[in-house]
């Protein structure tokens, strides 16, 4: 495998380099860096924070959540990416893959079966079809993903056809996939997964998504089927305000073949406020209810029931540098973390980060 990335890399230098300056337009190349300190007032001995936070998910040392190359290839019937990446967010979110695939953040390629059509079809592995965080932590309104983001897929693979009107304002996908976050199937999983994903911007200031995942993250022999719906809307209510409002809700089967389902939900809110062009102030309040642990894990009597809230500041220090810090605070019904080594239903913590986009 790592002869075949190797060979990738070099195939792209070639065509980039050995073509005439017409082609060579169709490339461009990219990359990420972003790098935090968290201090974790519960203070992890291990350094590690709650196993179900995926980013920024060190205490008390520097560290680098998220550092990406990306080479990508634009035609009108032909495109393709691909990126590799390390950091804390690699680790963590990656460690059910093996060996190479723990590093490819990013690798795909699609044409388009339509002449006259926005109409696509690709294949490989992609960033998440679902919710509205991303991964590079620039992209997104606060410093730390919510818990809402960190449980559900950030990465996929599989296929996926797409269709995006000629107004821009509509855009629809169907999926197949290999399952909930997954680049190789669970072994003796041969059930296909299905997603779906329904945009519509009526114009530059709203958004708003409905996406869905269906099927099976287990071996056939236990199968049970998963739901999952994701609806999410971005405003931008004034030159100075924005809003995000997002509402996750799951059911999975609670045995093979049963009609009976655990369920889970997660609402969110955020509000931006940038008072001057590089400075943004974000305010985040969420709630992930997990009862019975679909998700989120906990041998407690209620399981995961826990109110979140966050603020943040970031200033951009270029066009393409940022320096962030917040403050968060988690609280659980139940004593689901861990603090100074006893049982604790909250967490508090503060994070600041540099992101560098390239």
């Amino acid at each position: 495998m790592k002869n075949t990335v190797l060979a990738v890399l070099i195939l792209v230098s070639i065509n980039c380099f050995g073509q005439s300056d017409s082609t060579k337009s169709a490339f461009s190349f990219s990359g990420y860096l972003e790098m935090y300190y968290t201090y974790d007032f519960n203070k992890p001995n291990d350094h590690n924070r709650p196993e179900f936070m995926y980013s920024h998910n060190r205490h008390n040392e520097f560290n680098v959540n998220l550092d990406l190359v990306k080479a990508s290839y634009n035609t009108d019937l032909v495109r393709a990416n691909f990126a590799l990446a390390t950091g804390t967010y690699m680790n963590a979110n990656y460690a059910a893959e093996q060996g190479v695939f723990k590093n490819i953040y990013e690798a795909n390629a699609g044409i388009k079966i339509s002449k006259e059509k926005n109409l696509w079809i690709d294949v490989g592995f992609f960033p998440s079809h679902i919710g509205f965080a991303s991964a590079r932590g620039m992209d997104n309104w606060t410093l730390t993903r919510g818990v809402y983001a960190e449980n559900s897929p950030y990465f996929e693979t599989g296929a996926k056809i797409s269709y995006t009107t000629d107004n821009g304002k509509w855009f629809i996908s169907g999926l197949l996939l290999n399952g909930w976050q997954r680049i190789q199937r669970v072994d003796g999983n041969n059930t296909p997964a299905f997603g779906h994903q329904l945009a519509y911007k009526p114009n530059s200031k709203i958004t708003l998504n409905s996406s869905s995942f269906i099927g099976n993250d287990k071996p056939d022999s236990t199968r049970q089927m998963r739901y999952f719906h994701n609806l999410y809307g971005i405003f931008q209510i004034t030159e100075k305000f924005a809003l995000t409002a997002g509402f996750d809700i799951g059911a999975e089967q609670k045995n093979k073949g049963s009609n009976h389902y655990n369920t889970w939900y997660a609402p969110v809110v955020i509000v931006k406020f940038s008072p001057a062009e590089k400075h943004n102030v974000a305010i985040r309040a969420e709630y992930y209810n997990d009862e019975n642990g679909v998700i989120i894990g906990t041998n407690t009597p209620n399981g995961f029931k826990t109110w979140g809230y966050s603020i943040n500041y970031d200033y951009l220090i270029r066009k393409n540098i940022m320096w962030r810090i917040e403050g968060r605070g988690l609280s659980s019904k139940d004593k689901v973390f861990t603090g100074n080594d006893k049982p604790d239903n909250n967490n508090f913590f503060i994070t600041t980060s540099l992101a560098i986009a390239l």
